[in-house]
C-alpha cells in the first residue's frame, strides 16, 4: 500500500473524527504513529486535521456561501480541508487546489474543483463576510458555550477566550528536579526558555524528546501547579491523589515534597492508569503508589483505606476541560449544555467521597479545569453547606485572557 500524503492523513483524520467520535488526538496520533513522515510533514498533517476541527463552523459556513444545494458527507471532508489552506493558511492556490481535489474520487473533482477554485476568486469577500458574522460562527464555538460566556465574562473576554481556544498551543515543560536541578536543566537543553514568575516551567519551540525519554521534564501546563502549590504538602506525608492520571500533578507532588513521604495515586480508567504508572516511574517519583478506583462507585479498596487517613488530599476531578479548549481541540464540538449539571453531580460525589480519607485538621485541594462555576465554585459551596465543619481557606485559578495560560481552578478547604 503507498504511503499517505500530509493532506491524504489529514483527511483520513477528518473521516475517522467524523465517523467514529474518537478523540481527535488519539486519531491522529495512531495515524502518524503509522507514517514515515519528515517533521515538516508531520506537521502539516497535524495542522490541517485540528485546523479543520478549530474551524468547522466557519468552513461550514463558507462552503454555504459557496454552494446552496446540499453536499454530501465525503465532499463536504474534502472542501473543509480545501478551504482551510486557502481562506487560513493561505497556502498557495495550486497546491491547496491542486493537491486538495486530488483527494477525492474522479466522480466528486468537479465540483470540489469549481468550488475551491470559485473561492481562491472571492478570498476578499468571503473572509469580509465571515467578519459580519456572530462570535459562533467567526470563531468556531457552539452557540450555547459562547453564550455562557459571554454571561459569565462578559463579551470582549469571550471573545478573546475564543481566540486563544483558536491559536496554536505553547509547549511548556515542567523541570523535574528529582532527577535534575534547573542550572544543569538548562544546561542540557539550552533551546528551554525560562518562564519568568514559574522557575519549576519552560517552554520549548519542539517537543523536548531527549528531556522527556531520560525523564528531565514533564510536558505540562503552568497553569496545573496551582492546586499542587495550594496543597502546600511537605516531606514526609500521606497524601491521597484521587484522580491521578496522566501523573503531571502526582509527580509535581513528589518533588514538591522531595520524594519523601507517600502519595497513593487513584484513577478509574485501567489505560489512563498504565499511563500514570509509566510516568510516575520515567521521573523517579517512587514515593508513589497508583491504585485503580472509580470513587463514584464502592467503597475504596483496602490499598487505599490501608493508608487512611492522609494528611492532605488533592481532587483533580473530571470535568467539561473548558478551560483546556487550546489542548483539547474536539472538546467543544462533544459538549451539550446538560454536561455542566451533570458533571458538577460527579464531582459532588466524589469530592464527599474523598473527604471521609482526610485525618481531622487535614487539608483538602479541590481544583479543575473547568472555567464554569457549576463545575468550580458552585461544586464547593454544594459541599460545605452539606459539611458545615469544612473550613474554606482560599482560591486560586486560571483564565487564559487574563493570565495567558490554560484555565484552572482550584479551592482550599480544610477539615475540622
Amino acid at each position: 500500500m503507498a504511503q499517505r500524503s500530509a493532506r491524504e492523513t489529514a483527511l483520513a483524520a477528518c473521516r475517522l473524527w467524523r465517523r467514529e467520535k474518537r478523540f481527535a488526538d488519539s486519531i491522529i496520533s495512531r495515524l502518524l504513529a503509522n507514517a514515515d513522515f519528515t517533521r515538516s510533514d508531520r506537521a502539516f498533517s497535524m495542522e490541517l486535521f485540528y485546523g479543520v476541527l478549530r474551524n468547522l463552523t466557519l468552513l461550514d459556513f463558507w462552503i454555504d456561501c459557496l454552494r446552496a444545494s446540499r453536499i454530501e458527507s465525503n465532499v463536504r471532508d474534502v472542501l473543509q480541508l480545501g478551504l482551510y489552506q486557502i481562506l487560513l493558511l493561505q497556502t498557495p492556490e495550486h497546491a491547496a487546489v491542486h493537491e486538495t481535489v486530488a483527494l477525492a474520487s474522479q466522480k466528486q473533482r468537479p465540483i470540489i474543483n469549481a468550488i475551491l477554485r470559485a473561492a481562491t476568486r472571492q478570498r476578499t469577500e468571503l473572509l469580509t463576510k465571515a467578519e459580519e458574522q456572530p462570535l459562533s460562527i467567526r470563531m468556531s464555538h457552539p452557540e450555547f458555550l459562547v453564550e455562557r460566556w459571554q454571561q459569565n465574562f462578559g463579551t470582549e473576554d469571550t471573545e478573546e477566550l475564543c481566540k486563544w481556544d483558536n491559536g496554536p498551543a505553547p509547549i511548556y515543560g515542567r523541570i523535574n528536579r528529582i532527577k535534575v536541578d534547573p542550572e544543569t536543566f538548562h544546561r542540557l537543553y539550552p533551546d528551554s526558555r525560562p518562564l519568568s514568575g514559574n522557575p519549576d516551567f519552560v517552554e520549548f519551540n519542539n517537543l523536548p524528546t531527549a528531556a522527556l525519554d531520560s525523564g528531565h521534564c514533564y510536558i505540562q501546563d503552568p497553569s496545573t501547579s496551582i492546586a499542587c502549590q495550594l496543597l502546600d504538602a511537605r516531606p514526609g506525608e500521606k497524601i491521597l491523589d484521587a484522580c491521578a492520571a496522566p501523573g503531571g500533578k502526582t509527580a509535581y507532588l513528589a518533588q514538591l515534597m522531595e520524594n519523601r513521604g507517600a502519595v497513593i495515586a487513584c484513577d478509574r480508567d485501567p489505560k489512563r492508569l498504565q499511563i500514570l504508572k509509566s510516568n510516575i516511574n520515567r521521573l523517579g517519583a517512587t514515593i508513589v503508589r497508583t491504585v485503580r478506583h472509580d470513587w463514584t462507585h464502592n467503597n475504596p479498596p483496602a490499598e487505599i483505606l490501608s493508608n487512611a487517613p492522609f494528611d492532605r488530599v488533592l481532587l483533580d476531578a473530571p470535568c467539561t476541560n473548558t478551560g483546556v479548549v487550546r489542548r483539547r481541540i474536539d472538546v467543544r464540538w462533544r459538549l451539550q449544555p446538560e454536561d455542566f449539571s451533570r458533571m458538577s453531580n460527579e464531582q459532588v460525589i466524589i469530592l464527599r467521597s474523598v473527604l471521609r480519607l482526610l485525618k481531622p485538621g487535614g487539608t483538602l485541594v479541590y481544583s479543575t479545569c473547568s472555567l464554569e462555576p457549576e463545575e468550580n465554585e458552585k461544586v464547593v459551596c454544594r459541599v460545605r453547606a452539606k459539611l458545615p465543619a469544612l473550613h474554606f481557606e482560599a482560591e486560586k485559578g486560571s483564565l487564559p485572557f487574563r493570565d495567558g495560560f490554560d484555565g484552572a481552578f482550584a479551592a482550599k478547604l480544610n477539615a475540622a
